[in-house]
């Protein structure tokens, strides 16, 4: 009880500070965000009218007294309305991380089971050419950004070869309730595969190191003397301790992989959560763009606690003796 105290203590501090650095910046922004509502409209509209506009958002008030007006209503469960999408922020947010859902855990999970995947042979064969290969592509993947990724996958398995979708999560026409299910997991493909080779390097040659170093420890040794090897060796004791830090390492990578589907979202015009969030900054949409970034963090805050705690109760787990 007093462990979650003190995170939940954290997790406050942490999301106030967080929306006080965030409402700062965004204050200093150079977009009118009634410049851009309004649009090419805005020559027809008398100075009357824009005041009355600045005035019924609450840009007329200086810095500290909007947010500490926009901080009670967060208190009272009210994170605004987006200027951009006409409705409640908290309505936006859970629409469009729905769709983004999907693709999230899609990419979480292929870039996993592929890092782990990968990092295990190159372990299994160590300085030989499937590590070195491994290791090349790994490196590559590691140090190519997401929206490359996503643009080569585009051009390639979409325009010069069209056996994918170009855009989109469905087919024009098509929404969120009336869309097949067989459409929408081919309209996920590509920023699948692009937003899931973001972290599959970073998992493969942390679990290659894992598998490297654990094959030199004592009760490896120990196994070996009592008649395991091979494959065996590798499948019972190796690969059940390496696959520890890739679990810690996929939790802890939440953040890096919300960042990637910003601009994966944007490349494939995904209406998800990302490109909600690009929508918002260039129309100066602070009520959403504070909601988005309060309930990314939360994410982010979550999958590194998780992280922490899998690290405790792993370690238990391979500490036992019955566990070698």
């Amino acid at each position: 009880m007093k462990l979650f105290f003190s995170h939940f203590l954290r997790l406050i501090i942490l999301l106030v500070l967080v929306a006080a650095g965030t409402f700062i910046l965004l204050s200093f922004s150079p977009v009118d965000p009634i410049r851009a509502y309004i649009g090419n409209d805005l020559l027809h509209v008398p100075p009357e009218q824009y005041a009355r506009i600045a005035a019924r958002w609450g840009l007329d008030q200086p810095l500290w007294e909007r947010f500490g007006h926009w901080f009670w209503r967060l208190l009272q469960g009210d994170m605004g309305y987006s200027m951009l999408f006409n409705m409640p922020v908290a309505s936006v947010i859970r629409e469009r991380f729905a769709t983004s859902f999907a693709l999230l855990a899609g990419a979480w999970l292929l870039s996993g089971v592929l890092g782990v995947t990968l990092g295990f042979l190159a372990g299994r064969f160590l300085h030989r050419w499937p590590d070195k290969m491994i290791c090349r592509i790994s490196y590559l993947l590691s140090s190519l950004p997401t929206f490359w990724i996503a643009m080569l996958l585009l051009a390639l398995f979409a325009v010069r070869w069209p056996l994918l979708p170009v855009c989109c999560a469905w087919a024009p026409g098509n929404n969120a309730g009336t869309a097949l299910l067989s459409e929408r997991l081919r309209h996920l493909v590509l920023p699948v595969c692009a937003l899931s080779l973001l972290g599959m390097g970073q998992i493969a040659l942390h679990t290659r190191e894992k598998i490297a170093s654990v094959m030199k420890s004592e009760f490896i040794r120990f196994a070996r003397a009592q008649g395991d090897k091979g494959w065996s060796l590798l499948r019972h004791q190796v690969l059940r301790h390496a696959i520890t830090p890739a679990l810690c390492l996929q939790f802890a990578s939440l953040g890096e992989l919300m960042g990637g589907a910003l601009l994966a979202e944007k490349v494939f015009a995904y209406p998800g959560l990302g490109q909600a969030t690009i929508d918002a900054g260039l129309r100066g949409d602070v009520p959403l763009l504070m909601g988005i970034v309060l309930f990314c963090t939360l994410l982010v805050f979550a999958g590194n606690t998780i992280s922490a705690w899998l690290v405790v109760v792993l370690n238990r787990s391979l500490e036992r003796p019955d566990a070698l």
